[in-house]
Formats: C-alpha cells, sequence, structure tokens
C-alpha cells in the first residue's frame, strides 16, 4: 500500500502490454504478421502509457486495480464452480459473464473503498505471482493450464495432488499479504495525502 503509485503504474502496465501483445501476436497488422520481438516492443511501448495513465489519473488507475481482483475471484470462482459442480456449465458465455461480472463489481468496490480493496487487490495479486511461479518450478504450469482449461470451459482432466497443493497456497498467501499491509506497512500512511 505504501507503493500505492508503483502498484498503479504496474497494473496499468500489465494490462496495455498483455493485451496490445496478444492483439498483435494473434492478428495481422497492416496485412503483415509481426514477429514476436515486434510485438513485444509495441506491447510495452503500449502498456508503459497505459500505466502512465494509471499512475496519474487515479480513479482509471483504482478502477484497473479493482478490476484485475475482480478477475483473479472470478478465475477462483470458475475453479470451485468447476469441482464443486456435478454438471458443471459448458458455455463459453458462464466463464466470460463470471469474470467480466466479479470484475466490473470488484472494480466499482475498489473505487469506493479504495485502501480496503487496493490492499487486497495488491495481496491476492502477490499470492498469484507466486502461486504461479511455485507452479512452474513444481510442475511447469500444470495449474495454469487447468486454469486456462475452466476459463475457455475446456474438457475436465484430473489433476494430481500437487497442483491442488500449489493452488490451496494462493488463499493462503493472499490473507498473509493482507495481515501484513494492514498490520504493519500501512500503519498509518494514506496515499490520498
Amino acid at each position: 500500500y505504501r507503493c500505492f503509485k508503483a502498484v498503479l503504474f504496474l497494473t496499468g502496465l500489465m494490462f496495455g502490454s498483455v493485451i496490445i501483445f496478444l492483439l498483435c501476436y494473434k492478428e495481422r497488422v497492416l496485412d503483415t504478421q509481426l514477429s514476436v520481438e515486434a510485438s513485444v516492443g509495441i506491447g510495452l511501448g503500449i502498456g508503459t502509457l497505459c500505466g502512465l495513465v494509471t499512475m496519474l489519473v487515479r480513479s482509471v488507475g483504482l478502477f484497473m486495480v479493482g478490476l484485475l481482483l475482480g478477475l483473479l475471484v472470478g478465475i477462483g470462482t470458475l475453479i470451485g464452480m468447476e469441482e464443486l459442480s456435478s454438471n458443471p456449465p459448458r458455455s463459453v458465455w458462464v466463464p466470460l459473464g463470471v469474470l467480466l461480472g466479479l470484475g466490473m463489481l470488484f472494480a466499482v468496490l475498489t473505487l469506493q473503498w479504495q485502501r480496503c480493496f487496493t490492499t487486497l487487490s495488491t495481496a491476492v495479486f502477490g499470492a498469484a505471482v507466486i502461486v504461479v511461479a511455485t507452479d512452474y518450478f513444481v510442475e511447469l504450469f500444470a495449474l495454469v493450464r487447468y486454469i486456462y482449461e475452466r476459463v475457455k470451459t475446456g474438457p475436465r482432466e484430473p489433476v494430481c495432488w500437487t497442483t491442488w497443493v500449489v493452488l490451496g497456497a494462493w488463499p493462503a498467501l493472499a490473507l498473509l499479504g493482507v495481515l501484513v499491509q494492514w498490520r504493519v506497512t500501512a500503519e498509518g500512511y494514506s496515499h490520498t495525502k
């Protein structure tokens, strides 16, 4: 929470870079297919501009931070729906509705209660990054592939118990991140000053 401007900048950089990279890499631009390097360069350039906008316009930055939290909560919801439902939905509209609905809900909530939801968003995102890095070293992105299949409503394949252990670390690390931010680093500090 102390690095509020940096959080806003990095959130905008990440959203802008990833979206523009995927658009440039997957689609033809000016009747030519761009290389990976060109797509990365264009993505980073536009991502930097998005990062500056989110950092300088506080309401846009808070909206993006809340949107990120909503998307992460939506991913957790989709995993829970898949595992707890005896007949999970196979329509592509269900994940889209869940992700967009929760994304918009948390974006608006973050605009209303800035400190609480910014702290929660940074903790959940930080925990997700740690879990993805651990997943890479333990199972070479088995958890990421599983989540990707849940988002695109692909066929259900069983996963190893280590995947569930790694996934179970996500809420535990997020809770730890929230506690550290509320009790240690954000004590007596306000981003509005």
